[in-house]
């Protein structure tokens, strides 16, 4: 049986630890209504830029220009590029695995194919390092303040090997927010692009330039979209899921400190009582 004194060791040991979760908590819960503001400014914009292209294709005869982009080229995909978003720190429950589990079931359903792999986060970064896994970038320290110049070099720098033929497609792995218990985790195709259906009752557009020259315009730009909007989705996921696991962690601490403070009372009261008999017996020894 642990001694009174361990006790309260014990006990002034988790209420620092109540105190630190409960402010990443609070931490966490800031940032997180800033990262949510960027992730809904951000969705209406991929939005109505998908739809509008979308539009602009589907008014396209077979042989326009438009449809013959090199970021709409498709190929056998023998050499995949894969996107892996991850979080930059832990403590944020099952965020990071997710992702990582995800990352390691697209290798195996792909294995017949060449994957290089372009890390955004610290935590996939260290996971893949310690493996034989052809790494082509690693980006660090980006979702302190996810920026749009960051997504526009990642998007670039695919594009351009894509274009190249140096890797027949892309994919991207993040966490889509959902609420802020809910995160899913998202494996979609970049690159070949695949653009939007136009869907029936959607606003028409009117163009003053020629909307095959648009459309090779906005292209990239849809791109280097779909990069910043994974990196805002995912850095508000990461957010939302480390204040969820910190408020469990916090709540955890107390009911251990109120567990741990009974404890201490049963063994304290069963020291005085063992006292109180000692006492009595030395007296009763005496008459």
């Amino acid at each position: 049986m642990p001694s009174l004194i361990d006790l309260r060791r014990r006990i002034k040991s988790v209420k620092n630890t109540e105190q630190i979760t409960k402010a990443m908590k609070m931490v966490s819960a800031a940032k997180l209504r800033r990262a949510q503001e960027k992730v809904l400014a951000a969705r209406p914009y991929a939005s109505l830029l998908g739809e509008m292209m979308g539009s602009i294709l589907g008014n396209q005869a077979e042989d326009s220009p438009a449809l013959t982009h090199p970021l709409l080229v498709r190929r056998e995909e023998k050499r995949i590029l894969l996107l892996l978003l991850s979080g930059d720190k832990g403590l944020c429950g099952a965020f990071n695995s997710n992702a990582l589990k995800a990352s390691q079931r697209f290798l195996g359903d792909h294995s017949d194919a060449s994957i290089e792999l372009e890390l955004i986060g610290r935590r996939g970064a260290d996971y893949y390092r310690r493996r034989e896994v052809p790494v082509a970038g690693e980006w660090i320290n980006v979702f302190a303040n996810v920026d749009f110049n960051v997504a526009k070099q990642i998007s670039r720098k695919v594009m351009d090997r894509f274009i190249a033929a140096e890797i027949d497609s892309v994919y991207l792995i993040y966490n889509e927010f959902k609420s802020v218990m809910t995160q899913t985790i998202v494996v979609e195709r970049m690159l070949p692009v695949k653009m939007p259906e136009s869907e029936g009752g959607s606003r028409e557009y009117i163009y003053e330039q020629p909307p095959a020259e648009i459309f090779r315009t906005l292209l990239p730009k849809y791109v280097d979209t779909t990069i910043y909007q994974a990196m805002v989705e995912s850095g508000a996921s990461e957010h939302a899921a480390r204040m969820t696991a910190m408020g469990s962690a916090t709540r955890n601490a107390g009911e251990m400190i109120d567990k741990l403070t009974l404890h201490l009372n049963r063994v304290r009261q069963a020291s005085i009582t063992k006292e109180l008999i000692e006492v009595v017996s030395g007296a009763q020894a005496l008459e």
